[in-house]
């Protein structure tokens, strides 16, 4: 399914990959955005980028490197500044000897605590801020941009060069993907007839997950009563069943 701001966030994250800067991606929860993350890996070559990625889990500065450690193949053990010294050098062996980019995902940052994300803009300096090495790539919901907002964030704040972010889906962007996702079930027919759509828009708010949870319960209902086609009545029951 190609929808215009998914395809412009995408965009966006991938032309600031290339020069080696660093992006963040903000997006409500269920609007697609890990979706896009994997988006953003298969639109980077293996032959010249190496992608790690990384999920947030309210670590401290040190967990938080050896996780990366882990992702990135190096040793996950020792003291924080040991760890983030074996970590650049981990990073421009992939650059200058593998001769690939590395790019730095972490998925949920918005959990990040603020001594974390301070920890992120040390990892990014190389030689005094004077060699772009590695790209960072900060996704999480709303949140994040509050907390790049703060005052004791703003050196990090400033090595963002795009923020990209995701929205709800309009009623006729949930028809579309309502259409494109029966299509990749095998359904030569969209069961969902305009008054169903306006229901599931009307519950779900365009939220992705949301719509793919509501659609898949009053599919169950239909199917359950032997009809070929949801009704509102289906979708109201679903919502019940799923949000009582």
């Amino acid at each position: 399914l190609r929808l215009p701001f998914l395809d412009d966030a995408l965009a966006g994250l991938l032309s600031t990959a290339l020069p080696r800067m660093s992006a963040a991606l903000t997006a409500p929860a269920g609007t697609g955005k890990t979706a896009l993350l994997r988006r953003l890996r298969s639109g980077l070559p293996e032959a010249r980028y190496h992608v790690h990625y990384v999920k947030v889990t309210g670590l401290s500065k040190r967990d938080m490197c050896r996780e990366i450690a882990v992702a990135c193949g190096a040793q996950p053990a020792g003291s924080y500044p040991m760890l983030v010294r074996r970590l650049q050098e981990r990073f421009e062996t992939t650059a200058h000897n593998e001769g690939r980019r590395p790019v730095l995902v972490l998925d949920e940052s918005h959990e990040l605590s603020p001594d974390v994300l301070g920890m992120l803009r040390i990892l990014t300096n190389f030689d005094m801020d004077s060699r772009l090495v590695l790209s960072l790539v900060i996704a999480g919901q709303s949140p994040l941009r509050s907390l790049l907002a703060r005052d004791d964030q703003e050196a990090m704040a400033r090595r963002i060069a795009h923020y990209a972010q995701l929205r709800l889906l309009s009623r006729d962007e949930l028809a579309q993907y309502v259409a494109h996702r029966c299509a990749v079930a095998g359904s030569a027919r969209v069961p969902f007839d305009d008054r169903t759509l306006d229901a599931l828009f009307e519950i779900g708010r365009g939220n992705l997950r949301a719509t793919d949870d509501l659609a898949l319960k009053s599919l169950d209902y239909a199917a359950t009563a032997g009809h070929t086609t949801v009704s509102v009545q289906h979708v109201i029951a679903a919502r019940k069943d799923l949000w009582p």
